[in-house]
């Protein structure tokens, strides 16, 4: 075990007979380290990015505070970070790290985002249980090839990307504890978590080489097993029993929970079975009734009271590990713990594993149609057949493990008592109160996507992320601080960097939507800003932006001050202290840049946007980062886009409506500048008097003359107002970890 987000839409992976071994970490070696900007670049895109928040007087403020920190402070500590980042693969990392895990807000709607993927196209997998199987054996495969090294290394362009977050990715839990949280990876987990109606049950499904020692269809009577075990409990009593709300807590309240729970000894091994699982599978009983409620339930669960009683989805989660959730139609998404892994990680799994998915229906029609993984059936499982030119006594006899292989589902039982009953009914209010105050709507947007725009000449990041701009002052009057993740991972251990997209370019271009000026003047204030959007991308790319490099050096800061505050005063002669506390005047001041009121401005993302984008995604996304703000996740397909926005008591749907009554302005805006600038020649008419066109000379059968229609497609105006444990070994047995013999064995249906 170990303890320890422009989000770019990564390829699916690429199918290749005969793959090398051990490819998957072979480039690292290649990797930079992340570089740490010149003071001077950092300081002048700060201002920059601080240009359009504030007001001339507050401008002038932080202009002071910055050009005092140059001349003081700031080449000392410059100096430190240097220093400390010479033995760091980042020197942001450990920084980072502490952010994430510091956090004592519930991690539900605050830091795990989520995915929707797209239907299974699939006849038999339209429905839940079949949809998980796939899904689970397809991540099972994932899994084989990543531990066996065998997943082919992320890379753009042929430049390598950083594959250090997949080791993050299985086997991991966020554990609370009074002083923050930490991260646990048992890199030999090996067995699975299910919950459904809020009770937990556990089954292995790979063997010591990562090996499946399951098939699909034994993986879908495990889950029927568990269904039906399930069902015992009425649903007005599920709520009751919903360990996992307790997930949802206060990170330092779930923390007492949790030694609380582990006061008894089987609940302390029922944690370890859910710390140690390869991932949790969700099996919601419910089917969301429109898109906003498909959004929720992947983000937080629903909300449903029957009779004052809790009965909705939200009690079927579990959010300090990766979390598979079904519906009950089979739609399917993932909600993830966001501490070790970004966006691009978790997609490329997603993808892959939906990909695998119809290759394996491939297969099923082909037996010789390749798959996406190489994760052979264990020799151990039960449906094992050796291959046809095998040596007959390797076909007659097969050597058992020398470690222990269940495969039967078991069901945890939880020793509840009054304590841990009253603070499940608690978790289960506060869980509720925060679904309550968040609203997540969702706009599939259908009148053109990436073709379109790249048509036109923009980049469709930088296009979106000006629609969202015009959106928010078009409702509000007001340009926001809005971050926007941009990819480092092509640097070693890399994450990602803030691109701020509000800059001096944005300001132009919604003032100048927003006024009389003519057509042509604000597409070109438009095609400017997204000119000066894609450079900024870049630039923080490459790990030359602001926040990362600031962020460093004020935690250090907070260190060397924390530990000056910690530190014991000196004692005199008679034992009494001295008046020099080290603790007071010798502990050093927070430099003024750190205390002025646009290091507060820029820490304020009131758009908190990220792009994530791939074929097997239908919708992507989080909750706000500001209470008086939006969490906007948004995927550019080639004929549409989708965006999931949600908030605190705003209003979500308008911000949307506003944002689709943009989109079509702008599309007519960008049609009429193309015809005004490529009239369509006059149509004649011939001898006979039949009016046609005069390019093709086809008859116009006496159709109106005029090309684009204002309202072509269709499209009525918009918004004219203006997105596992280790296995010790004992001789040449592994010992059986202690939880096995943790759960209630439930029976298995016979196969129909």
């Amino acid at each position: 075990m170990v303890v320890f987000n422009l989000i770019h839409a990564p390829p699916v992976t690429r199918f290749e007979s005969d793959k090398p071994e051990s490819r998957t970490f072979a480039r690292q070696h290649e990797l930079p380290r992340l570089p740490i900007p010149s003071l001077e670049d950092t300081c002048r895109r700060y201002l920059t990015a601080l240009e359009g928040l504030q007001d001339p007087k507050e401008h002038a403020k932080t202009k002071v505070a910055v050009e005092d920190f140059l001349r003081n402070d700031g080449p000392r500590w410059q100096e430190r970070l240097l220093k400390y980042a010479e033995d760091k693969a980042s020197y942001i990392e450990e920084f980072w790290y502490e952010s994430y895990l510091s956090h004592s807000d519930p991690v539900v709607l605050a830091l795990n985002p989520f995915f929707v993927l797209e239907n299974d196209p699939t006849p038999d997998r339209g429905s839940q249980l079949p949809r998980a199987a796939s899904l689970i054996l397809s991540s099972l495969g994932f899994i084989h090839d990543l531990r066996a090294g065998m997943l082919e290394p992320d890379a753009v362009r042929g430049t390598p990307l950083d594959m250090d977050q997949y080791t993050r990715l299985f086997g991991t839990a966020r554990i609370p504890t009074d002083r923050g949280c930490r991260m646990e990876i048992h890199t030999d987990s090996r067995h699975i978590v299910v919950l459904r109606r809020g009770q937990f049950y556990w089954f292995d499904v790979l063997d010591a080489e990562n090996r499946p020692v399951l098939t699909e269809q034994e993986i879908h009577r495990n889950l029927q097993a568990i269904v039906r075990d399930a069902e015992e409990l009425p649903v007005h009593e599920v709520a009751r029993n919903s360990i996992g709300v307790l997930s949802t807590e206060n990170r330092k309240v779930w923390s007492s929970l949790r030694d609380a729970l582990s006061n008894n000894h089987n609940n302390e091994s029922c944690l370890q079975i859910i710390d140690n699982a390869l991932f949790i599978v969700c099996l919601d009983d419910a089917t969301p009734d429109n898109l906003a409620e498909l959004c929720n339930n992947f983000l937080c669960g629903t909300y449903n009271l029957k009779g004052g009683v809790q009965v909705g989805t939200c009690t079927n989660r579990w959010y300090d590990k990766l979390q598979i959730i079904v519906c009950a139609d089979g739609s399917a998404g993932i909600n993830f713990e966001h501490t070790g892994v970004d966006g691009h990680t978790v997609l490329r799994f997603a993808a892959d594993i939906f990909t695998e998915g119809l290759m394996l229906l491939a297969r099923s029609i082909n037996p010789s149609a390749p798959t996406l993984f190489h994760a052979p059936l264990s020799p151990y499982a039960k449906s094992y057949k050796p291959p046809r030119n095998a040596p007959a006594h390797a076909a007659a006899k097969r050597t058992p493990p020398t470690y222990v292989i269940d495969t039967v589902p078991k069901k945890l039982e939880w020793t509840l008592y009054p304590e841990l009953r009253a603070a499940i009914r608690f978790a289960e209010t506060h869980l509720s109160d925060l679904i309550c105050q968040n609203d997540c709507q969702a706009l599939e947007f259908k009148g053109y996507g990436k073709n379109f725009i790249t048509s036109h000449g923009f980049s469709p990041d930088a296009f979106v992320q000006m629609a969202f701009q015009a959106a928010y002052y078009g409702l509000y009057g007001r340009i926001e601080c809005t971050y926007e993740p941009a990819m480092t991972k092509h640097f070693l251990h890399g994450r990602t960097e803030a691109i701020r997209t509000v800059q001096p370019q944005t300001v132009s271009f919604v003032k100048t939507f927003f006024s009389e000026a003519p057509l042509a003047q604000k597409i070109t204030a438009l095609r400017n800003a997204c000119l000066g959007h894609v450079k900024l991308t870049k630039e923080c790319s490459q790990g030359f932006g602001q926040d990362r490099h600031l962020y460093a050096l004020y935690c250090l800061i907070q260190r060397d001050r924390e530990a000056a505050a910690e530190a014991e005063p000196p004692l005199s002669p008679g034992g009494s202290t001295t008046s020099s506390s080290s603790s007071g005047a010798d502990k050093p001041p927070l430099p003024a840049i750190f205390g002025d009121a646009g290091w507060r401005a820029l820490g304020t993302s009131i758009l908190s946007t990220s792009n994530c984008g791939n074929p097997a995604l239908r919708l992507f996304g989080f909750g706000p980062v500001a209470a008086d703000g939006y969490g906007i996740g948004y995927i550019i397909k080639d004929e549409g886009i989708s965006v999931c926005a949600s908030s605190k008591h705003l209003q979500t749907r308008r911000f949307l409506d506003t944002l689709e009554g943009y989109l079509l302005d702008i599309k007519r805006m960008l049609i009429q500048q193309h015809v005004s600038a490529n009239p369509k020649p006059e149509p004649f008419v011939d001898h006979a008097g039949i009016l046609r066109d005069s390019k093709t000379g086809r008859p116009i059968n006496g159709q109106a003359h005029g090309g684009y229609s204002e309202y072509d497609d269709g499209l009525m105006p918009g918004y004219s107002f203006f997105d596992s444990g280790d296995v010790e070994m004992l001789g040449r047995r592994k010992r059986m970890p202690s939880y096995y013999n943790t759960g209630k064995i439930i029976p298995l249906a016979e196969y129909s």
